[in-house]
C-alpha cells in the first residue's frame, strides 16, 4: 500500500503503567519476554504492506530508537519505504500540552510531504492483529470519512476500563463515542485506530488546535462524530489494552494459555521484533518449570511456574517464582519466594526472602533496585 501513511501515535493520557513507565515509554515496554508493545502495531502495518511509517514518542525516546533502529527487522526497505521516529520538539511547561496534536503540528512538514493519500493512526498500547489492507478496502467501499477499528466484548465491566466505546447503528456507523466506565458487560471497544484521508487528518489536527490547546485527535473526533460518516470495523481474534500495571501483568499472564495466544499469534502473520544473539538458557538438575515463557541466556536452578522470564535472568537454588514477570537481567537470590510480582530489569532480590503480591494488587520491584 504505497499510498498509505501509517502513524503510531502517542498513547492515551489515561495509559499509566506505574513503575515501568518511569524508565521507558509505553511503546518499548517489554512484553512476553521477547517483544516490545510497539512490535504488534508496527508488524500489523508492515505485514499489511505499509512502508511509510511515522512513530511518535512522547518522552524518553532512547529505548524506542534503539529497538526500532532502521526498521529492517520489520521488513521496511529504505529504498521503498521510510521509518521516522518523531517527538514533540517544543518546550513543555505543562504536561497537558504534550499531546498528539501538538506533536503532529510540530512535525507537520513530514506529514504534508508524504506521498500518501490515506492515513492510518493507531497507538501501541492496544495489542491485536489486523490486516490494514482489508480495513482500507472496507473504508473505501463504505465511502466512510473515517473508519474506526473496534472489538465487541462481553466483559467490559472488568476489562478495557477507560477505553472508548462505540455506539453503532445497524449499519455499523458510529453515532456516538463514550468512555467505558465498567457499567455494562457488552460494549464495542475502540482500539483507537483510525483510517481517513490525509487531507481530513490534517484538517482535524488544525481543528483540534483551534478549538483548544489541550485537545487531542480523539477530542476532535468526538466533536465531529455527528458531522462525519464514521464507520466501525470489527476485529477478529484477541485484543488487549495495556493501560495500567495490573493490565500489563494480567495480559502477560493470560497469553501463557496456548489457546488464547493462538488467537493473537497467527501462522501467516509474524510479529517482528529486534533479535539478540545470546546463548541458550541453562537448566540445572534441580530446576522445575511449569507453564512458563523463558527467554534466552537465563540460568534456572529453582522452581518457576506460570511466569514470563526475560533474557539473562538468574533464578538461584531454592527459589520459587509463581505467577510473576521477571524482566531482563534480574537476579533472584537463593531461597526466595516470589509470587504475583513484577521484577524490573537488572533488579537483584537477595535480602528480602518473600515478595508476594495479590491477584488484584501486583507487587513491583523497580529497575536496578537491590532488595
Amino acid at each position: 500500500m504505497k499510498n498509505v501513511l501509517g502513524i503510531i501515535s502517542y498513547d492515551d493520557a489515561s495509559v499509566k503503567v506505574a513503575g515501568l513507565d518511569e524508565f521507558r515509554p509505553i511503546p518499548s515496554l517489554s512484553f512476553l519476554g521477547r517483544y516490545r508493545l510497539i512490535d504488534f502495531i508496527l508488524s500489523n502495518f508492515t505485514n499489511s504492506g505499509i512502508k511509510d511509517i511515522q512513530v511518535y514518542v512522547k518522552n524518553k525516546p532512547r529505548s524506542v530508537i534503539e529497538h526500532l533502529g532502521t526498521g529492517r527487522q520489520y521488513n521496511i526497505n529504505s529504498k521503498h519505504g521510510r521509518l521516522r521516529i518523531l517527538t514533540g520538539e517544543g518546550s513543555v511547561q505543562n504536561e497537558s500540552y504534550n499531546h498528539d496534536v501538538a506533536s503532529y503540528l510540530q512535525n507537520m512538514t513530514y506529514i504534508e510531504h508524504s506521498n500518501a493519500d490515506t492515513v492510518i493512526v493507531a497507538p501501541s498500547h492496544m495489542i491485536y492483529t489486523a490486516n490494514f489492507k482489508e480495513v482500507v478496502e472496507y473504508h473505501n467501499e463504505t465511502g466512510a470519512d473515517i473508519t474506526v477499528l473496534y472489538k465487541a466484548i462481553d466483559n467490559a465491566n472488568q476489562a478495557f476500563i477507560g477505553s472508548d466505546s462505540l455506539i453503532l447503528d445497524s449499519n455499523k456507523q458510529v453515532i456516538d463515542i463514550e468512555k467505558n466506565r465498567g457499567k455494562y458487560k457488552n460494549r464495542n471497544i475502540s482500539v483507537s485506530a483510525y483510517v481517513m484521508s490525509k487531507e481530513l487528518f490534517i484538517n482535524l489536527v488544525h481543528l483540534a488546535d483551534n478549538l483548544s490547546s489541550f485537545y487531542t485527535l480523539k477530542d476532535a473526533l468526538q466533536d465531529q462524530v455527528k458531522d462525519l460518516k464514521m464507520m466501525g470495523y470489527a476485529i477478529d481474534g484477541y485484543v488487549a489494552c495495556i493501560n495500567s500495571i495490573q493490565s500489563y501483568f494480567s495480559v502477560n499472564q493470560a497469553l501463557l494459555d496456548e489457546t488464547i495466544a493462538s488467537k493473537l499469534f497467527k501462522q501467516n502473520w509474524p510479529i517482528h521484533t529486534r533479535t539478540n544473539d545470546s546463548c541458550p538458557t541453562r537448566y540445572t538438575k534441580d530446576a522445575k518449570v511449569v507453564n512458563t515463557l523463558i527467554s534466552n541466556g537465563c540460568l534456572i536452578e529453582g522452581e518457576v511456574k506460570n511466569c514470563v522470564i526475560g533474557r539473562g535472568v538468574v533464578i538461584n537454588k531454592g527459589v520459587v517464582v509463581e505467577n510473576s514477570i521477571i524482566l531482563a537481567g534480574a537476579i533472584i537470590g537463593p531461597n526466595t519466594h516470589v509470587k504475583n510480582t513484577i521484577v524490573d530489569k537488572d533488579a537483584i532480590v537477595t535480602k528480602v526472602k518473600e515478595l508476594i503480591g495479590s491477584d488484584n494488587q501486583v507487587m513491583y520491584v523497580k529497575r536496578s533496585d537491590r532488595v
